[in-house]
């Protein structure tokens, strides 16, 4: 353990000696003694004080050093850019001083399901207008990313007024977005981490509010802390925004790793309508060119057709999806996890898409 305040090196100390299952083999005040003299005893947990900034800046070194153990960041209160900065550098994960010894073994459950210690891809689910098949896009990413992964998986239903992601996976959540959003900055992950509801195994849930008159309830700021709490109990997080544009979307959207943006083939508009909400989503101070383009219903729907939409859009697309009703009916019954027809170019196309994610290549 490397902790810079001698007082709470003694707490600390304490309170790990007197735990059964821990072995505190040695403590330091500054992490270069620790860095050279810790090989000696072979330690599997380092439990380093990210509040002092040179601990901070030198958490690589231990990353390189000590690749197989355990890393946590000490921190008195939650800082979400210090955990984000430490996270980067490739720690297992972090938590708040003092702090128990079950907190700890909680910690490095929660962490090590998490899956790799990489900062979180955020990947938000964006239309112009509704009924553009986004939702189940979402959820069907989700799914799939989930299983090929092998690492924690969330979805948020940020579609505040008419969400249906609980309808997709027949659930009846305990929290939403609103209890998170009126949370969050009283928590830690490892108390926010059950707000989020288990569909499958490495897939999780937050709900959208029970009613849409609640969607006044969550502001465009306090879903983002959600968001970035969120990261650091899943690898990756799908989200799926409301219709149109407005602060919560745009927020989100800026924040996100990639944007679908989902628009279904119907009045022949629909280009138009995609062309206009690239051009606004790539305007302003936080502007990104990731923003990803998905055409549904596009009927035929091959290599032709997509070359002929990205010719009138004047930009590369990343997937067009045909109209399988099947698969959508299957979606809105609740019985997504059941019944999916997986041979179908839907579901092909989900997982290339799927692959793409998870290379960290969209």
């Amino acid at each position: 353990m490397v902790e810079s305040s001698p007082p709470m090196l003694e707490t600390l100390s304490n309170t790990l000696k007197q735990a059964e299952n821990f072995e505190l083999l040695s403590t330091y005040d500054n992490f270069n003694a620790a860095l050279w003299q810790s090989a000696i005893y072979n330690p599997n947990l380092f439990l380093m004080d990210i509040d002092n900034e040179e601990v901070l800046n030198n958490l690589p070194a231990f990353v390189d050093i000590f690749p197989e153990a355990v890393i946590l960041g000490m921190m008195s209160n939650w800082d979400a850019d210090i955990s984000y900065k430490a996270q980067k550098m490739g720690v297992t994960g972090c938590i708040v001083k003092p702090f128990k010894p079950s907190e700890i073994v909680e910690s490095i459950e929660l962490y090590k399901k998490r899956g790799k210690p990489k900062p979180s891809q955020i990947v938000t689910f964006f239309s112009p207008k509704g009924r553009s098949g986004r939702t189940t896009l979402a959820a069907l990413l989700a799914l799939e990313v989930a299983q090929k992964s092998n690492e924690a998986v969330a979805l948020i239903d940020a579609d505040l007024q008419f969400g249906d992601l609980p309808i997709f996976f027949d659930l009846e959540p305990q929290h939403t977005v609103v209890d998170a959003v009126h949370d969050v900055k009283l928590l830690t992950p490892l108390a926010f981490a059950p707000y989020f509801h288990e569909i499958t195994k490495n897939l999780y849930l937050l709900s959208s509010p029970e009613r849409p008159e609640y969607a006044e309830l969550v502001d465009a700021q306090g879903l983002v802390e959600v968001v970035r709490m969120a990261g650091h109990i899943f690898r990756y997080l799908f989200i799926d925004l409301p219709a149109g544009f407005n602060p919560l979307s745009i927020a989100v959207s800026n924040f996100a790793n990639t944007n679908f943006v989902v628009a279904m083939i119907n009045t022949g508009l629909e280009v138009l309508h995609m062309k206009r909400s690239l051009d606004l989503l790539r305007t302003g101070e936080n502007r990104k060119e990731n923003h990803c383009p998905i055409f549904t219903r596009v009927n035929p729907c091959n290599a032709e057709q997509k070359a002929k939409l990205e010719q009138q859009l004047g930009s590369p697309i990343a997937a067009i999806f045909p109209n399988e009703y099947n698969l959508v009916s299957v979606a809105n019954s609740g019985r997504i996890l059941y019944g999916l027809p997986r041979d179908t170019l839907m579901m092909k196309t989900i997982e290339n898409l799927a692959k793409e994610i998870i290379a960290g290549k969209l």
